[in-house]
């Protein structure tokens, strides 16, 4: 019988104790790994940014339009290859009133700009010569059952009325910073269907540089180019972008981790307790173990030992529960519902072993007191003891 052998024999001698505390640190690392997966997921759209897009907005807030004739100035620009734009328009199919998904006004660059949305040829062929045509994610267009060929009227309420289309393709993404749940279709056909007092505006413009070590640079001599309009911008590279995104939800990613720190500062008293009651029964056996020759450090060990199996195996499950609920439950429900915030919402590997070995690492943290006390007995007193 080997010293960690011992401390394994010992979890087995309070097995409903045991069990218990196993299944609440299983639980805690769910809850954590949750919320890293929210975390990570709500960053992914910042971490894996095209290196050489630029995005320019109104200088004041997003949510203001610019003349779509910067449009044409941008792409007069130096280094800059290419650009379109792009409208917000909010729709909703009364069909579904209770779906919500993304809907854009696009000019027909906006395929070449966004080479990650993959649409096959014939379907895009189709879409740019008709006026009233739609690509659509294919996430969304499984959950509504769209298909090719439909047609469906939209309602927003930005732009008032009943817009309808037809769906002339599917679209797939290649990039976990595209969300397959989004309806596009032609800016031209808003535009027309606007007051003259509305027409020829758009939401923001996207352009693609010549080399991604100038896209910072080539969004500050754009902006440049309109100090003097009446209509300022504010452009940045698409990380900075999905960055400053971010920041507008600062105050819920902080509220995240804090909790996140909570759960495992509770995961480590759940386990301390499990240990301290079990080091003091067991006073008695260690009295005994000390008399035949065994060292403190033995006794620590012992009490450690089994506080960090006891984590690892909370661990594992956690982990063993997260997967399925994250990655074949949750995971597709917020990518379908919520695919603008959530593209990519999956429980990783990397995440997992950081909660396995969280799990193991606090389970011998929490043992470190109750360890010191069981090996600083005296051999007369703790085989006199009663727990």
């Amino acid at each position: 019988m080997t010293l960690t052998g011992l401390a394994l024999k010992n979890l087995a001698r309070n097995r409903f104790r045991v069990a218990l505390t196993t299944v609440g640190v299983a639980v805690a690392i769910v809850a954590f790994l949750l919320l890293r997966t929210i975390m990570s997921a709500w960053a992914s759209a910042s971490d894996y940014a095209a290196k050489d897009r630029v995005v320019t907005r109104h200088k004041v807030t997003f949510v203001m339009a610019l003349p779509k004739r910067y449009y044409t100035d941008i792409l007069a620009a130096p280094h800059v290859k290419e650009a379109t734009f792009a409208n917000w328009f909010g729709g909703k199919d009364p069909k579904h009133e209770h779906e919500f998904f993304a809907t854009l006004a696009v000019d027909p660059t906006y395929f070449s700009v966004y080479p990650e949305i993959s649409v096959a040829p014939d379907a895009l062929d189709t879409w740019k010569h008709d006026r009233q045509g739609a690509i659509v994610g294919s996430v969304i267009a499984k959950k509504l059952g769209y298909k090719v060929g439909d047609r469906v009227t939209l309602q927003s309420g930005i732009y008032p009325g009943n817009w309808p289309l037809t769906i002339d393709g599917i679209y797939t993404s290649t990039s976990r910073t595209i969300d397959q749940s989004t309806i596009l279709f032609h800016w031209d056909f808003l535009n027309d269907s606007m007051p003259v007092d509305r027409r020829d505006m758009v939401g923001w413009i996207v352009s693609r540089v010549d080399e991604p070590g100038r896209a910072a640079d080539t969004g500050v001599a754009i902006d440049k180019m309109f100090d003097d309009r009446d209509t300022q911008t504010l452009s940045m590279d698409e990380h900075a972008f999905g960055a400053s995104f971010l920041g507008m939800f600062s105050a819920i990613l902080t509220a995240i981790n804090v909790i996140s720190a909570v759960i495992l500062v509770i995961m480590t008293l759940i386990l301390g307790n499990t240990i301290a009651m079990g080091a003091r029964e067991r006073g008695g056996e260690y009295g005994v173990l000390r008399a035949i020759g065994f060292l403190p450090w033995h006794v620590a060990l012992w009490v450690v030992a089994e506080s960090l199996f006891m984590g690892l195996a909370g661990g594992l499950l956690g982990v063993a529960i997260a997967w399925p609920f994250v990655n074949r439950g949750i995971g597709p429900a917020l990518e379908e519902n919520m695919g603008r915030f959530f593209p990519y919402f999956r429980l990783e590997v990397p995440s997992m072993i950081a909660g396995v070995a969280a799990a193991a690492l606090l389970g011998a943290a929490a043992a470190l007191i109750p360890a010191w006390r069981a090996s600083q007995l005296r051999v007369v007193d703790a085989v006199r003891r009663i727990a």
